[in-house]
């Protein structure tokens, strides 16, 4: 297989959908390009290319040919923001409007209310005349680029459409016939105003990522040479060591060498309450501290960040296309041909049938300038663009746009148990043995020490607790799922489930057996420990449920969502607290290995499912979902193998995550459906001479911005 990279270019120049789809057709076409993806909201494309066959200069050459530039990305390069851009665009637009509304003014009124002599028509064919090359030249500006590259777009039917009623006023001027300079004068107006809402909209939906990065502290407090200094967040070092004091924020990722406090990791986990930490503790950039000195070592910078990191996800989920955005695309680049031959169609049919030609020439531009299908092209980015901002900022994060088409489809989603529905947290609250339980626990204890497993982390510090001090075994080894094996001071110790400790050939008395039945009966997780071929004591661990894990599993029902537990725990655990948080589908002693196929099996039954862990064991279950949901606070690997992250254990962060899914395809929906019903309409009433061409003009611009408006609603999402 090929190896691949990927390429992210700026793009400039786009003015609708119809651009964003011939860059990307072009781009795709170029050698070593193997998959292109232009985004025209975000004003971005993205090329996965074969770096031994691709030129990054030609790519650019072949998109310059068509009358747009694009120009790579490069990590850490400073280059103006998203909002910089819009906000250049919006005082671009503003300008553009109120200059051509200035002029337009008067040439309205001249045509209404004017004589009908020669100064008159040539005064309001002077006004027109600027108004139409002057504030409407970046219209006919991007014409003359796709035309001499062999294609139309939305720009081409307001050219067409302008410059017909103008060349046609002109002549009609001096031929003795009524003019309408003021149509071309109202379109171009109307349509700039369109323009200038539409990329205040955008402005809008794009602004959540600004916040995000703003949230960032700008300076670090370090000690250096005696002093503490406050250094921009720029200058420091891995290794080196802030300072931060109750109130601030943490300046990058780091881990705790000294102090305790409580951290406000709201902007991260979506969370309100704050979060204890001691040394040794994980902390992240742009959380407050709200207690305590601490003094934090830096561990990671810049792109490394867990910010960054969320930034990268937002970006990139912005950046791609849902596949019901395809379809968009390629109804919006047929569409200008279209629109054209029914222009064509109109102005003969009215001709053969008055004779009249302004009459034939005012519902062929009527026609071309209702038809602008900028509204398709603005249906799908902008939704995906504020959905996926509003998730960050409740705590979720969507890593690619067929997310929100997936979610509609979910109608189960299956709960990892352990660090999901759980704490994860365990302690050690059973110790069963004949032996003296220092010594014990010092070989039980010592062994599940050298384990990454929660149970193994509680009995480690269950012994630590009384006051066993711990060794490091050797030749430890994990059998996953079933539990773990060292040798500790030349004794080899076996700790786990049944089938592990009568694997090796231990024999387990009846009265441990009977001690698992009764710790298990309480709902908590039990498991045999021996040496020398006999199994020596029984210990049992609990897990907490989370707080919140009745209330999300009710709320998922509520949305007709089948809930189910797996876990590799014994039934009677899992049963215990599938029905305290309400579960009634249960699938216990699950292997690792497994826990993919019982995804399988659950969709091999017509299922569409959803699958949330947090777990390394869960990576392989995240992936074979239909929607894999992972929890941020688990393993990298489970992370990246999902398709949402839920930044906190809160297992009613995975409602919400289905839930702002399921409302941003929804609202795609109604865009799509609203726009494209829009044009289809009205389309008809225009060729019927029914619509005026500055009504079209007005109604085409209403219906840009009323796309973006209905997408905007979801940043009020709860």
């Amino acid at each position: 297989m090929t190896d691949t990279d990927t390429i992210n270019f700026d793009v400039q120049g786009m003015t609708c959908a119809s651009c964003a789809v011939r860059i990307e057709r072009v781009l795709g076409r170029q050698e070593g390009v193997e998959e292109a993806v232009v985004n025209f909201a975000g004003q971005q494309a993205r090329a996965v290319v074969d770096p031994d066959l691709v030129d990054v200069a030609l790519l650019q050459a072949s998109i310059d040919k068509i009358g747009y530039e694009i120009t790579p990305l490069v990590e850490g390069e400073e280059r103006p923001s998203l909002d910089e851009r819009y906000e250049e665009e919006v005082a671009f637009q503003k300008r553009n409007v109120i200059g051509a509304a200035l002029l337009t003014a008067p040439l309205l009124l001249l045509s209404m209310l004017g004589p009908d002599e020669l100064w008159s028509d040539m005064i309001q064919a002077a006004l027109a005349t600027i108004v139409v090359f002057g504030f409407g030249w970046q219209f006919h500006r991007a014409t003359w680029k796709q035309v001499t590259s062999g294609s139309l777009a939305m720009d081409t039917l307001v050219t067409v459409g302008t410059l017909t009623a103008w060349v046609y006023s002109m002549w009609a001027m001096f031929s003795g016939y009524p003019v309408f300079f003021e149509t071309a004068g109202m379109i171009i107006t109307l349509i700039l105003l369109g323009r200038y809402f539409e990329a205040r909209a955008k402005g809008k939906a794009s602004s959540a990522i600004t916040k995000l990065l703003e949230l960032g502290a700008k300076e670090a407090r370090v000690s250096r040479d005696g002093f503490e200094i406050m250094i921009p967040v720029e200058d420091l070092h891995l290794g080196e060591v802030v300072v931060v004091l109750p109130g601030e924020k943490i300046p990058t990722d780091g881990t705790i060498g000294a102090g305790a406090t409580s951290i406000d990791e709201s902007m991260l986990t979506g969370e309100s309450h704050p979060v204890d930490k001691a040394p040794g503790d994980l902390v992240f950039g742009a959380t407050i501290n709200q207690q305590g000195r601490i003094e934090v070592e830096v561990t990671k910078l810049g792109a490394e960040t867990a910010l960054a990191q969320i930034v990268k996800l937002v970006e990139d989920a912005q950046a791609s296309k849902a596949p019901v955005q395809r379809l968009a695309d390629r109804v919006s680049s047929v569409f200008v041909p279209i629109v054209l031959g029914i222009a064509l169609l109109t102005l003969a049919g009215w001709l053969v049938a008055t004779g009249d030609i302004a009459v034939a020439l005012r519902s062929a531009v009527a026609v071309l300038i209702i038809a602008c299908p900028c509204a398709m092209g603005l249906a799908t980015p902008t939704a995906i663009m504020v959905g996926s901002a509003r998730g960050a900022e409740l705590g979720v994060l969507f890593k690619n746009a067929q997310v929100f088409e997936q979610a509609k489809v979910v109608d189960t989603v299956i709960f990892d148990k352990t660090g999901t529905l759980t704490r994860g947290a365990m302690t050690l609250t059973d110790v069963v043995t004949d032996e003296p339980e220092d010594r014990f626990l010092l070989l039980v204890g010592s062994v599940e020490a050298a384990s990454e497993h929660p149970i193994g982390k509680a009995v480690a510090l269950g012994a630590e607790e009384r006051d066993v001090i711990l060794v490091t075994p050797s030749d430890f080894s994990t059998l996953r799922g079933l539990g773990v094996a060292g040798t500790v001071d030349g004794t080899v110790v076996i700790v786990g489930k049944p089938k592990l400790v009568a694997d090796r050939g231990l024999h387990i008395p009846d009265r441990y057996v009977a001690s698992m039945e009764r710790i298990e009966s309480m709902g908590n997780t039990a498991f045999l420990a021996g040496w020398d071929g006999e199994v020596r004591g029984t210990l049992g661990v609990a897990d907490t449920i989370r707080d919140t894990a009745a209330d999300a599993v009710r709320a998922l029902q509520a949305m007709d969502v089948d809930v189910a537990m797996l876990t590799g725990d014994n039934h009677r655990t899992a049963e215990t607290i599938a029905v305290a948080v309400g579960i009634d589908s249960v699938m216990a002693e699950v292997l690792p290995a497994d826990k993919a196929a019982e995804v399988a099996r659950v969709q091999s039954e017509g299922r569409s499912v959803g699958f949330v862990g947090d777990g390394i064991n869960d990576a392989p279950a995240l992936t074979q979902a239909d929607l894999g949901m992972a929890v941020g606070s688990g393993t990298d690997v489970a992370i990246e193998a999902a398709d949402v992250v839920l930044m906190s254990g809160d297992p009613g962060l995975a409602v919400t995550g289905l839930g702002l899914a399921r409302a941003t395809f929804r609202t795609i929906r109604q865009n799509l459906f609203w726009a494209f019903g829009y044009n289809v309409a009205a389309i008809p009433l225009a060729a019927l001479g029914l619509l005026n061409p500055m009504i079209a003009a007005a109604a085409m611009a209403f219906s840009s911005v009323s796309v973006v408006a209905n997408s905007l609603r979801l940043r009020r999402f709860e």
